[in-house]
């Protein structure tokens, strides 16, 4: 994991993340979510994506590994975040959408096969799960953190036997500033009954 990496980077992570305009991941999310229950934010960062989700009027449960910037994004969304190991999830039937937005990419591929297993059973029946990784077939280590990549395929192969519906797949550019030449895979996935 990475956590010292945004242990020690808080500020200058939450000051270069939370701003960053995700109003078209939203829409593509919202658009397959249900209109009213619980999304859990794992790896919620700078609080960005709970904060407007929390705006939108959903009841968000946000957690972060790292407790310098769950400290940060508990005083910009209002509410408390859970400092937890996603790895950790322990939830049952309880979320109409998970938002893992560039979390999962600091997983091992083992552990993200485990978290995904885990994030199944804590959605509701038809509840959605976004996830973003780094776009490409290499994995690397930059900064003390280490980043798992996929391509569509590499990925698919890789849950091939998890239980979740692929809804929707796309490729982006990153958002942030004197970032645009980084792509990124988003995935949503489904479980189905």
């Amino acid at each position: 994991m990475s956590v010292d990496f945004y242990n020690k980077n808080a500020n200058e992570f939450f000051d270069s993340t939370v701003n960053a305009d995700m109003s078209y991941l939203y829409n593509i999310f919202e658009k397959q979510l249900e209109k009213k229950g619980e999304i859990l934010d794992l790896g919620c960062g700078s609080g960005r994506d709970s904060k407007y989700f929390l705006d939108k009027g959903y009841t968000v449960v946000a957690i972060d590994l790292s407790e310098k910037l769950a400290e940060k994004a508990s005083k910009y969304i209002g509410q408390n975040v859970i400092v937890k190991d996603m790895r950790e999830i322990d939830y049952k039937d309880r979320f109409i959408g998970i938002w893992a937005c560039a979390s999962f990419l600091h997983l091992t591929e083992s552990d993200i096969l485990k978290t995904l297993e885990k994030a199944y059973l804590a959605l509701k029946d038809e509840g959605i799960i976004y996830l973003s990784f780094k776009y490409g077939e290499e994995n690397y280590k930059k900064n003390g953190r280490d980043f798992t990549c996929f391509t569509e395929k590499k990925f698919f192969d890789l849950i091939k036997q998890l239980k979740f519906k692929e809804e929707n797949v796309f490729i982006t550019k990153d958002v942030r500033k004197d970032r645009e030449n980084e792509k990124w895979l988003n995935i949503i996935l489904k479980k189905s009954k």
